[in-house]
């Protein structure tokens, strides 16, 4: 299985995040670890965290 567009992953060891513009296969690494597929409540959860583009 490959990532799949506006899927959102995080690194567990560094914090990394993706957010997935173009799905694709294979696996998306980081650290040396496969990555951690968000849920879709983690999702909005880090969504709701970040600013809205053009805002302060």
């Amino acid at each position: 299985m490959g990532a799949v567009k506006d899927e959102i992953y995080k690194c567990e060891t560094c914090g990394n995040v993706v957010l997935v513009l173009e799905g694709g296969d294979g696996d998306l690494v980081c650290c040396g670890e496969n990555m951690h597929l968000l849920t879709s409540d983690e999702a909005k959860a880090f969504s709701d965290r970040m600013g809205k583009p053009g805002s302060p």
